[in-house]
């Protein structure tokens, strides 16, 4: 197939375009380079354009003609989204809207979308796709919206369309060819990894009093080149039915902050000095969802996601490159 990856220069799209081309379908990447980088596209086409210019993203579409389209561009940042909530609604839902009318415009009716945890604090663990979804900040609010204009755009417009999503993405390519760099870095691994190199990174464990079984918060972690198995798994269930349909794509099992940190100065053989800070508000205890529904309908499952592998091809990646801007 001809897909067209809206945000492949980024961390998990990239990774896509990578099991895409592995599994021999024809990409074509469409990317701002507002976060993402150009050497990670290293599998297929760039285009370089904003889903905010309408007229971009139609005439790329119009010159490419894929079978379908993979949409992971998105700010995500959740305390940004938080301070300066109208950029994220309108990158995240304006811009997709865009891409959906370019999209119908040229009759292209299969859309993979790049969702998240849009359940806020959790009632019930392992989550469901039907656990009730109230987001607590403007990025998972407008990942939701998205997720709505999706299910309308299904019964009035006859788009196929899947949403997938996931919680905290991890790992890299374990040949070290593409990997997780982002300015700034907030997640967990990389920023305890980019210390354990020697980068000034300050490494604080929000909590150590939840009712968890080391009193740190709890994570669902999925390699990445699952998540980009999954979304291939997708692509080819959006040839056999219609609608709209949305999956968790959960590891099924959580490790700790305090897991997490052990683990990599294990693995690294360096102190990492993390201190005990005091919880941040709205940070759940625990996050771990299950992946029940993507095995059954999707034949997935995850297969590299246990934190040893993650964390080695992780520091792979970081010990081997790094992106320039």
């Amino acid at each position: 197939m001809k897909v067209f990856v809206v945000g492949g220069a980024g961390y998990v799209g990239a990774h896509a375009c990578l099991a895409l081309h592995e599994a021999g379908h024809d990409v074509t990447v469409f990317d701002d380079l507002s976060t993402g980088y150009r050497q990670a596209v290293q599998w297929g086409e760039l285009i370089e354009g904003s889903i905010l210019d309408l007229a971009a993203i139609s005439n790329a579409l119009a010159a490419v003609r894929p079978d379908a389209v993979m949409h992971f561009g998105a700010r995500s940042l959740v305390g940004e989204s938080v301070a300066h909530p109208y950029p994220y609604y309108q990158a995240n839902v304006a811009g997709t809207l865009n891409l959906l009318e370019a999209m119908r415009a040229q009759a292209i009716d299969k859309l993979v979308f790049s969702s998240t945890a849009v359940f806020g604090e959790p009632s019930s663990t392992p989550i469901t796709e039907d656990h009730p979804q109230q987001p607590t900040n403007p990025y998972g609010r407008s990942k939701l919206m998205i997720e709505w204009i999706l299910r309308d755009a299904a019964h009035s417009y006859g788009l196929r369309s899947i949403a997938l999503r996931y919680f905290n993405a991890a790992g890299a390519d374990p040949q070290g060819r593409i990997g997780e760099a982002h300015e700034p870095e907030t997640h967990l691994i990389p920023r305890l990894l980019r210390r354990a190199r020697g980068e000034a990174m300050e490494m604080q464990i929000f909590g150590t009093e939840h009712p968890t079984p080391d009193g740190t918060c709890v994570r669902d972690y999925v390699h990445v080149l699952d998540l980009a198995d999954a979304h291939l798994r997708a692509l080819d269930l959006l040839g056999r039915e219609s609608g709209h349909q949305v999956f968790n794509l959960g590891n099924g099992q959580g490790f700790s902050v305090r897991e997490v940190v052990e683990a990599v100065e294990a693995l690294t053989g360096q102190s990492l000095g993390a201190v005990d800070a005091p919880p941040r508000a709205g940070d759940p205890a625990i996050l771990v969802a299950s992946h029940q529904l993507a095995a059954r309908k999707l034949g997935w499952k995850p297969s590299r996601s246990s934190l040893q592998v993650i964390l080695e091809d992780a520091w792979n990646w970081h010990q081997a490159q790094r992106y320039s801007a």
